[in-house]
């Protein structure tokens, strides 16, 4: 099954029709009793949105897929259709209820693609900005002047990922650079064996203490991780397992911020050869930087809260 057609069966299914009808009768007892004034909710969570409807109570959702590609009608739509008839509510034809009261999207208007679907109630904030660089960490320091990279598979997806943090590693560790990897709690460092001094390999180090010093992000391309690293204007090298990851890294490429490769086939001297590239051509760092400056601009969260505000009056 091709990635597009993967993830949207994935949406189709595990969220729209199974977690929905699983989450119904959990939220339903919380609106219901606590009453309150609105409900937030993100983008995926359809039982909370069809509760809130019921109960004639405005709600907001928090985009969470960067491109806004994987909630669609033709994928959500039949699901939705379902359970709006089993629950009783009116035929929503256009699937309004989705943007009925106000959509926070956390990403630059210019990432999310131009194909996906949108609503008037859609509005672009930005997450609180990254703190000041502290020093440079002593793993960073090991190769003086050399370049910063960082590999992380995520928090999910590593233990479902095969060989390819081997395959990556072998790659990058051949590289004149500095190296961190996070493998997540599942992993313990010492399975990969002894490393070199410029190659420091962890369960997890904060994103912030992290991504102020990097000049490239290897990563799954998760929504999460391309934002971080935007958000410090670094080009990424992009391995998508699943979920939304290919379309995010389809997207990074589309805008000259990063290059894709495959999770199956890629080896050790396509990584090395991506992450050259990335180096060694200035307009990858500089179409980041270009979106870092975009995402900088939006209204913050005291927009995001005054939004919110006018929505529960």
């Amino acid at each position: 099954m091709a990635d597009a057609e993967q993830s949207d069966d994935e949406v189709r299914e595990n969220f729209a029709r199974r977690a929905t009808r699983l989450r119904l009768p959990l939220v339903g007892p919380l609106l219901y009793d606590w009453k309150p004034d609105l409900a937030v909710c993100d983008e995926f969570d359809f039982a909370t949105m069809l509760t809130a409807e019921r109960c004639g109570l405005p709600h907001a959702s928090v985009l969470v897929s960067a491109t806004g590609l994987q909630i669609r009608p033709d994928v959500v739509g039949e699901p939705l259709r379902e359970i709006r008839a089993e629950y009783g509510l009116a035929a929503d034809p256009n699937l309004t209820m989705l943007g009925r009261h106000l959509r926070l999207s956390p990403f630059p208007p210019t990432f999310r693609a131009p194909e996906s679907w949108r609503h008037g109630t859609e509005h672009a904030v930005r997450p609180p900005l990254p703190r000041p660089p502290g020093p440079r960490p002593d793993w960073a320091r090991v190769r003086p002047d050399a370049p910063v990279i960082y590999f992380t598979l995520g928090t999910e997806f590593g233990v479902e990922s095969g060989d390819l943090y081997e395959r990556v590693l072998t790659g990058l560790r051949a590289l004149p650079v500095n190296l961190l990897m996070t493998v997540g709690s599942q992993i313990d460092p010492a399975e990969f064996g002894p490393q070199p001094d410029h190659v420091r390999i962890a369960q997890y180090v904060p994103q912030d203490e992290v991504l102020p010093h990097c000049d490239v992000v290897v990563s799954h391309g998760g929504s999460g991780s391309v934002m971080g690293a935007l958000a410090h204007g670094v080009p990424t090298l992009l391995v998508p397992i699943g979920a939304d990851q290919p379309m995010n890294a389809q997207r990074c490429v589309e805008l000259g911020v990063g290059q894709r490769l495959d999770a199956v086939t890629a080896t050790a001297a396509d990584v090395r050869a991506a992450v050259t590239e990335l180096l060694a051509v200035p307009t990858y760092r500089q179409e980041a930087e270009r979106l870092r400056t975009e995402l900088a601009a939006l209204p913050g969260p005291a927009h995001a809260a005054a939004l919110l505000e006018q929505v529960a009056r």
